[in-house]
């Protein structure tokens, strides 16, 4: 107690002040809402012509709001899509929305049935010509994931738009607004279709297949190590896509049956490893393994072993790399053929599970035809 009450004043006035901010910043942006409800997006969109965006809303920090438990906290999901869309001036300029919420939950517990409502409800509105684009307001932590997941099932040219952000909406510098302006953006603009499902965040415009979170915090996190960002956008200067829409068709596998893709494990590479995740793996029904290997995709010498003998009881055993860039190449520090094993090429691991669970639904289980598959995404 007394530690505590010799703290100097100028410090307790700090933290006051410190927990304070959220909650002013928390009513200035419900004030926003209020006025914003007003102009109803999406009324003035229709006579206007404006491209229709349906607006698939799932969660996480970009719908957060402020909690006392410590300076910064807060909790995911807690606000809707439609006040999320209410908030941003001038989206109705850009666009009629429609917003829809599928889930209300950090992208920490996003999973497979949310995957599904999504892919399903994306497909729908593009096969009833209900939408001339999608955009889905997401969890940072595992956006990737469910970006790559839906650009290998969603049929169509019609742009798919993800977006996130570092900052919950309560916060004195939050992010979301000027991301969900951008992503509206991108997501109505024609030179926008072809290009599979796009993320954008920070005035950037980043594919689905090689965008990934690289910082803990920063605003600055998602990158695309192997291939750069396929565009820029901002307010100011609009839209400017650095390459030009696929000129092919990509491919897209159907959903499985049901609500849940096979299991997936991924094992992570370290210094002095052993069998033993791999057995657990094994033991816990696993259908595929994707290593998180050290360097191009290797691991020590037990658990390659034990790698190999999964593989010959039918476990799909894929070679990627806990390296944040490059590629994973056969046959050059680990014999491929002789063990049966599939490489990522740039994928890396959480992706790479992704695709093993969609091509094991599918009944894709040979090596060569799931590395043919592999290849053929980049």
């Amino acid at each position: 107690m007394t530690k505590h009450a010799a703290r100097p004043a100028s410090r307790r006035r700090n933290r006051t002040l410190m927990l304070t901010v959220p909650v002013v910043a928390l009513a200035l942006w419900s004030w926003g809402i209020d006025a914003a409800r007003a102009a109803e997006p999406g009324k003035d969109a229709t006579a206007a012509g404006l491209p229709r965006i349906l607006v698939l809303a799932t969660g996480g920090t970009i719908a957060g709001q402020a909690d006392a438990r410590a300076t910064g906290a807060y909790k995911s999901g807690q606000i809707t899509g439609e006040q999320l869309m209410a908030s941003v001036p001038g989206l109705d300029k850009l666009a009629k929305l429609n917003a829809e919420q599928i889930s209300s939950i950090g992208s920490q517990d996003m999973n497979d049935k949310v995957w599904f409502a999504l892919a399903r409800r994306i497909q729908d509105a593009f096969d009833k010509n209900e939408a001339d684009g999608i955009l889905i307001t997401h969890g940072t932590d595992t956006l990737e994931e469910t970006a790559f997941f839906l650009d290998n099932v969603v049929r169509g040219d019609k742009p798919v738009v993800i977006v996130g952000s570092m900052r919950p909406a309560t916060a004195v510098s939050a992010d979301g607004p000027g991301n969900l302006y951008e992503a509206v953006q991108v997501a109505a603009d024609p030179r926008s279709r072809g290009r599979g499902v796009m993320a954008v965040l920070n005035d950037k415009i980043q594919s689905a297949r090689s965008i990934t979170k690289t910082n803990t915090t920063s605003i600055e996190t998602f990158s695309s190590p192997n291939d750069g960002p396929i565009g820029y956008v901002d307010t100011a200067g609009g839209i400017r896509f650095m390459t030009q829409a696929a000129g092919f068709k990509r491919t897209t596998y159907p959903l499985p049956a049901g609500e849940q893709l096979p299991r997936v494990e991924i094992v992570y590479s370290h210094a002095n490893m052993d069998a033993v995740p791999i057995e657990d793996a094994i033991s816990h029904g696993a259908k595929g393994i994707v290593l998180a290997g050290v360097g191009d995709g290797n691991t020590s010498k037990q658990a390659l072993d034990a790698l190999e003998a999964a593989a010959k009881k039918g476990i799909i055993v894929v070679r990627s790399t806990r390296v944040r860039s490059g590629f994973v190449t056969r046959n050059v520090e680990v014999d491929d053929d002789k063990n049966g094993f599939v490489v990522s090429e740039d994928l890396n691991p959480q992706k790479a599970r992704v695709l093993t669970q969609l091509l094991i639904a599918g009944g894709v289980t040979a090596p060569a035809e799931l590395q043919r598959a592999f290849t053929a995404t980049w």
